[in-house]
This record gives structure tokens, sequence and C-alpha cells, in this order.
């Protein structure tokens, strides 16, 4: 049921129908997503985007890590830690709408790009999208720093043990070479799709 106060509750039997349809749309892909949030109330800014996105006509969900506490790389010292997440789904959406729509619910949430690796509000990336390889200014696939990023590696092995990073190999491997310093698993916090 969508957490929007302004729509109508629908039965279980429609939702279902619903949730599942994704199979029988015309070529769904896999996508990762990395959320991030180091500004304002993190968990309930990260909630947001996760329900924006299950929200999304062409998007549905399927897995969603735990949360992790992280300190910041790269960017201005003495930021506040994040909180970082990440999240498997299926999508009809083609890259560039899917960034699109990645960029809105950044813009959504008061997103501001004043500093390079600077504190944001939200960080929406595109780590993956099956089978694309891309390198342009607004979107290179898959992500270039995933692999050497553990606040990217650790939350992804959680949300899926058998992920595999095109060109780098498995996330578990990657996640082993880098080593988890500076990220820590907040089993305190979780986030939820929307019910």
């Amino acid at each position: 049921m969508s957490s929007d106060p302004t729509t109508t509750p629908v039965s279980p039997e429609v939702e279902q129908q619903v949730d599942s349809a994704d199979v029988t749309l015309s070529n769904p892909r896999s996508a990762v997503i990395a959320l991030g949030s180091n500004l304002g109330n993190r968990l309930e800014t990260l909630q947001g985007a996760v329900d924006a996105l299950e929200d999304t006509p062409g998007v549905r969900i399927k897995s969603v890590s735990a949360v992790y506490e992280t300190e910041g790389v790269g960017g201005p010292e003495n930021q506040p830690s994040y909180l970082n997440a990440v999240l498997v789904l299926r999508t009809t959406l083609p890259p560039q709408s899917l960034l699109e729509r990645a960029n809105a619910v950044e813009d959504a949430f008061g997103r501001v790009r004043e500093v390079r690796f600077g504190p944001r509000t939200l960080d929406v990336d595109i780590l993956s999208y099956e089978g694309v390889v891309l390198n342009r200014a607004e979107l290179t696939l898959p992500h270039p720093r995933a692999h050497e990023r553990a606040f990217v590696l650790a939350p992804w092995l959680d949300a899926d043990p058998e992920a595999e990073l095109a060109g780098h190999g498995p996330v578990a491997a990657l996640l082993a070479a880098v080593g988890e310093q500076g990220v820590t698993r907040r089993d305190d916090i979780e986030l939820h799709l929307p019910q």
C-alpha cells in the first residue's frame, strides 16, 4: 500500500496483481542503486527515497540492504557520517530515464551540488544496470568507483550475496580486497519497502 496519504487504499489482491506484473512487462532489467545521506534526518531521507523509487512506474524494488554508517570519503574534512544502503530492483526504464528519476528524487530531498563529494541530504547513484556499459558525461555504467568503495560494497553484498560487478568480479571478493574499515552495519535501524 502506498505511503502517499492522498491515495485511496487498494485491496491486497490488486496490489499483488500489480506487484507480480513486472514479470510480464517488456524486457525488465536488473539495476542496483546506492543511497547515501549525511545531512538532516538521514534515515527518514533514505526511507523517503526508497518510497519514491518504489512508487516510480516501471520500477520494482526487489531487495533493500541493511543500513550502514560510514565515514565520508573524499571531499571536505570533518563531514558528518553517512547512512548508506543499496537497493536491487527490476525496471523497464532505460538507464537515462532511471538516472533522471534518481536526480528528481535527490532534488525532492533538497540535494544541492556545491562541493564535489561534499555533504548532502541525499545521494542516489546507479551502480549497475544489467548488460549495459556506458561512458557518458552524465552517466557511467557500471559506476566507475563502486569497486573501491566499502560503503557501496558492504550494503550491496547484504542486498545480494551473489552480486557481481561487471568488469571487476564478485562483490564479496571486492569487499574483501578493500576491507570494511570505517563502515559499520546499523542493526538498530532499517529501511522498509512500502506496505
